[in-house]
């Protein structure tokens, strides 16, 4: 059996961390369409900005979103391609569990064969 402390990764930790929380997931689906102005995200929230600054600094952390500043305004861009390391471990949990699912599968058909008999 694989020690669950030989596959901890802290980067996808962060990841699932970051994704925890629905106003993160918000955010992140607003910024799918495109950049925004950090007033623009917090908006819809109904959030203080500095609660939005928090939520944003953990999707930064992540390596889910990039910030810029330009002048007074901060934006802030989503990073798909940080997504990859939770869509291959996801990936693997599922090949795992059909893999299992299968041999149970063939088990029970086996039991099931046996009973007729």
């Amino acid at each position: 059996m694989v020690s669950f402390m030989a596959k901890h990764d802290p980067d996808l930790s962060l990841l699932f961390h970051a994704l925890a929380d629905p106003t993160r997931r918000a955010i992140l689906m607003r910024l799918a369409r495109g950049p925004a102005p950090v007033t623009q995200l917090a908006a819809p929230t109904g959030l203080r900005l500095p609660t939005v600054m928090r939520h944003l600094s953990v999707l930064e952390e992540a390596g889910l979103i990039a910030t810029s500043k330009d002048g007074r305004v901060r934006s802030c861009a989503i990073v798909p391609e940080a997504l990859a390391p939770m869509r291959t471990w996801l990936d693997e949990q599922r090949a795992i569990w059909e893999s299992r699912l299968g041999r149970l599968d063939d088990y029970v058909m086996k039991l099931m064969e046996e009973r007729a008999k």
